[in-house]
């Protein structure tokens, strides 16, 4: 077995291999490769529409509903991410409303409520169309399905119930292809049910148009192109079918004719999926009868597909939905005796058939005994002619993008890439590989139109404020700095569409950068002084240091700032320096007793020379105990006192050196 892809549905996948131990040979050889994981698209409401900025983690989804319809649920939904991602709500509906007032009604759509399902019963609505001034109106009919019993659609000639009718289903068997005009600027609708039966009910398409000119025409399922895009008198128009669709009851081209009463020569044709026919073309689509309306009962119907000769033709099987007693066959060949490729009723999801020649037929039966009712009941198949067995068929172009391919022959294992012009991303896988047997990995992706700009990203020290739903065409980005901070740059970004290119911000990313002061000046310093560092200016938020030479002291704060400002200032005026007052008292004090104890020490050090001696020599130092009388002597006295003059006295205390 080679070329099988495997796509995990997770962040993880787990392989396990067992081997024959009855033979030795064989080998196994697996290629992994990562890939982002994303939500399935979003399904359209019907009566809407749905885009999509992308479907990876983050994606968002929007809705909007088509004119005669109101939006159930949210507008907007965002992929959240987890192992399997998924979206955050469930899709919303679109519900055609009961009525209302179309004021400079231009162009639009009124259905009944439920449509394209079943209406309620007991209902009545009432709408009033109101064209600009000097237009009148003109009413296409789409479909009118009503209950055979008292169900009712009447289209009045003004602008209340008193009207006089244009268009009344209880008298008209067949609707008007032409459709109904007004004769002036208002058209009044009104839709009422009883209480019994219901069925479809209506859908009418309405458009003005200026006096002298023609209604701009119409074709469902399909497209038309004109001459004159005023629809004035001499305008021709061409009409043509989607694919799958055949045109009948009209002409293919009509003219606007007569300048006093201008009108269309022709009614519009209709687009319709018929029962059977034959189709050469090398790709197309075959639809169920009326799709996607429902087919009728008991029908037999037979399609006959033929290409190349050498081609074999791949068959798309997008839409399976038919009754369980319908039967839906495929024939490879150009016969109903050809082998039968598949045959199939009820409900199937997708699949794919390949012929092995150049011819298939294709026959589908409806039950004669059974209705089927409602919208997409029936079968949608698409075929595309590719080569014979030994290749893959061949994909088509995406409109909007290009493709790319790895092997000219389409063999097994060949590689496609699609990619997307400018203004425009993937919708699907990028890549496509040609499997082991013959079909693509995945299926065709689209390029879908860009409406977002990317995530500008962050400024440093600021913020943003985003106005608009995130980033798209419109929406503005500001950004705002932090205190301290200066913006250099615009500070409002807008996201603007570009005809050919995605869309992108109009300005470039604007810079915060920290604010600017003015210096402040040397302030100068006294010749006592010193500074920490000298030069003209000083940036805002330095310091300066003084100091004071020797003698002096500083008065005030040694150190001074330069405060941020339109003009920077210095917090305060720079110090004083000061000479140093000296204290004459405690000098003088330490003078004496510097000089006071060597003096003291000298004579305790004679003293004691004295002393040693005197003992060498035998002598003895007596000292009194008490004093003389001096109080008693005069000037006169010679000293005569006997105790004096002799050296003796009674009371003697006697002191000994060692």
């Amino acid at each position: 077995m080679r070329g099988l892809v495997l796509r995990s549905w997770s962040n993880q996948i787990s392989i396990r291999f067992r081997s024959d131990q009855q033979h030795n040979s064989g080998f196994l050889l697996l290629h992994y490769q990562a890939f982002v994981l994303s939500c399935a698209f979003p399904k359209e409401p019907a009566g809407g529409e749905v885009t999509v900025t992308h479907l990876h983690a983050g994606g968002e989804a929007y809705f909007r509903c088509f004119t005669g319809y109101k939006l159930q649920g949210p507008k907007m939904l965002t992929c959240r991410n987890a192992t399997t991602p998924y979206w955050s709500g469930k899709e919303p509906r679109c519900v055609a409303s009961c009525g209302g007032m179309m004021k400079n009604a231009t162009y639009g759509r009124i259905v009944s409520p439920g449509f394209p399902g079943n209406y309620s019963n007991n209902l009545t609505c009432h709408w009033v169309l109101e064209a600009p001034e000097d237009h009148r109106l003109h009413i296409h009919f789409e479909k009118v399905a009503l209950a055979e019993d008292d169900d009712r659609l009447l289209i009045k000639n003004g602008n209340n119930i008193d009207s006089p009718p244009l268009y009344d289903s209880y008298e008209v068997e067949y609707l008007p292809n032409e459709g109904v005009l007004s004769t002036g600027r208002y058209l009044f609708v009104e839709f009422t049910t009883d209480g019994t039966m219901t069925s479809t009910g209506a859908a009418v398409r309405y458009e003005a148009f200026a006096k002298g000119m023609c209604y701009e025409p119409f074709v469902k399922y399909g497209n038309f192109s004109g001459s004159d895009s005023t629809y004035s008198v001499g305008a021709l128009v061409e009409f043509s079918c989607d694919p799958g669709y055949t045109l009948e009851q009209g002409s293919v081209v009509i003219e606007c004719v007569d300048a006093q009463n201008p009108q269309w020569n022709e009614t519009e044709p209709a687009c319709r999926a018929v029962c059977s026919g034959e189709i050469t073309d090398s790709a197309g689509v075959v639809l169920s009868p009326n799709w996607p309306e429902a087919y009728d009962k008991g029908q037999d119907c037979i399609w006959g597909i033929h290409v190349e000769e050498d081609k074999r033709i791949m068959l798309d099987i997008q839409v399976l939905n038919v009754g369980k007693n319908d039967l839906l066959t495929f024939y490879d060949g150009d016969d109903l005796t050809a082998n039968i490729l598949g045959q199939y009723s009820g409900t199937r999801p997708h699949f794919k058939l390949y012929t092995s020649m150049a011819d298939v037929t294709i026959q589908f039966q409806s039950d004669p005994a059974t209705n089927i009712y409602g919208y997409n009941n029936g079968f949608v198949v698409h075929f595309f002619e590719v080569p014979r067995n030994d290749t893959c068929s061949e994909l088509p172009e995406i409109t909007n993008g290009w493709k790319s391919t790895s092997h000219p022959d389409l063999i097994h294992g060949t590689v496609i890439t699609y990619q997307c012009y400018p203004g425009y991303e993937l919708v699907g896988s990028e890549i496509l590989m040609c499997q082991w047997d013959l079909t693509w990995s995945g299926d065709v992706p689209r390029c879908q139109e860009v409406m977002t700009c990317q995530d500008p990203g962050n400024v440093e020290h600021s913020h943003k404020v985003i106005t608009g739903n995130r980033f798209t065409v419109g929406s503005t980005v500001q950004f705002i700095c932090n205190k301290g901070y200066i913006l250099s740059g615009s500070s409002l970004l807008t996201c603007y569409n570009r005809d050919s290119a995605t869309p992108k911000w109009n300005e470039r990313l604007p810079k915060c950068a920290p604010e600017k002061y003015e210096p402040c000046r040397n302030p100068g310093a006294a010749s006592t002084s010193v500074q920490s560092s000298e030069k003209a200016f000083y940036q805002a938020g330095e310091m300066l240091t003084f100091s004071c030479h020797s003698g002096y002291e500083l008065q005030g704060g040694a150190t001074i700032y330069c405060i941020p400002g339109h003009p920077s200032q210095w917090n305060s005026t720079p110090p004083a320096c000061k000479v140093v007052n000296m204290d004459y008292s405690m000098e003088g004090t330490n003078i004496a007793l510097a000089v006071l104890i060597p003096t003291a020490i000298i004579l305790v050090v004679v003293l004691g020379i004295y002393v040693y001696f005197a003992k060498l020599q035998g002598k003895t130092i007596r000292m009194p105990t008490s004093l003389p009388p001096y109080d008693n002597m005069t000037e006169e006295s010679a000293f005569d006192n006997p105790i004096y003059e002799s050296g003796v006295s009674t009371d003697v205390m006697s002191i000994s050196f060692f």
